[in-house]
């Protein structure tokens, strides 16, 4: 092998990057998995509380307002819509369960990473870019959400909570619902020095909502004037459509504008999130 051959097979990128001489970059699922990786190290180690967590609360979610509050209602009315209490509650749980996880993900953890611990920083210095940062957190973030609420439809399902085997596409529709939430929080922490702000978040946003959105009563029992205000919240979409898979059907008229409306949360808050943490951490 003369020189130029040398020069030739030195300066092309080894497939493996283990080998010696130049490698080649990483491709976004190599970056994204490596990033994903960390948030599942981070995981694991909360993962005895996490399981806990997850399949406690809607057993006190299900005792405390299907069984308990539910056997009042449908002594007194005959269920809402129709059909009794537990399966008229049960969907809207989940979706405030799916926003409940999502909200907590993408608050206080994330101010971590931008701040208090910086890991945002080191993860960019890896190198990798704003976006293979975000993709990886909203992944986990979106992980998490998935098993919230498929932990909760598994143990209704064992209270009688789970009218039809179309509940399973709850999951998914939880994870929309929460993502909806999820991707506009980032801005928070971008925005922002201090945590203060999200205790406001859980006070002023997060419980009203929960209240608020038809989770536990239809928002035809609200105030006209405050009706609009239930149907700009994703969590309002997420429980239209969870309730219709929940029930087994019908399948809401305007089905295409909650899945409208849900996915434009997420892909608006998603680019000005990802806007701002450029802004923040990109010199």
């Amino acid at each position: 092998m003369d020189a130029t051959e040398t020069t030739a097979s030195t300066s092309v990128p080894e497939r493996s990057r283990l080998a010696a001489g130049p490698r080649r970059d990483l491709g976004i699922l190599e970056r994204t998995g490596v990033l994903i990786e960390y948030h599942w190290l981070l995981f694991r180690r909360t993962l005895r509380g996490v399981l806990i967590t997850r399949f406690l609360l809607p057993v006190l979610f299900l005792a405390s307002m299907g069984l308990g509050v539910g056997s009042l209602v449908d002594e007194n009315s005959g269920g809402v819509d129709g059909v009794p209490y537990l399966l008229y509650v049960v969907p809207g749980l989940v979706m405030v369960t799916a926003m409940q996880t999502a909200v907590g993900e993408s608050t206080w953890p994330v101010m971590g990473f931008v701040k208090w611990n910086q890991f945002y920083r080191a993860m960019l210095n890896a190198p990798h870019s704003v976006a293979d940062t975000l993709r990886a957190h909203w992944l986990m973030i979106a992980f998490n959400v998935a098993t919230s609420a498929l932990a909760f439809t598994l143990i209704s399902a064992l209270f009688g909570g789970v009218g039809s085997w179309w509940a399973l596409l709850g999951t998914p529709i939880a994870v929309l619902t929460g993502m909806a939430f999820s991707t506009p929080l980032f801005v928070i922490a971008a925005k922002t020095d201090t945590d203060s702000v999200y205790s406001a978040i859980f006070r002023l946003v997060v419980t009203p909502l929960m209240l608020f959105s038809g989770a536990f009563f239809p928002i035809d029992q609200l105030p006209t004037w405050m009706q609009p205000f239930a149907w700009a919240t994703p969590l309002w979409h997420g429980i239209e459509l969870g309730r219709a898979a929940f029930l087994g059907g019908p399948v809401p008229d305007l089905w295409w504008v909650h899945v409208g409306v849900l996915t434009a949360y997420i892909v608006v808050g998603a680019a000005v999130s990802r806007r701002a943490l450029r802004q923040r951490l990109v010199p």
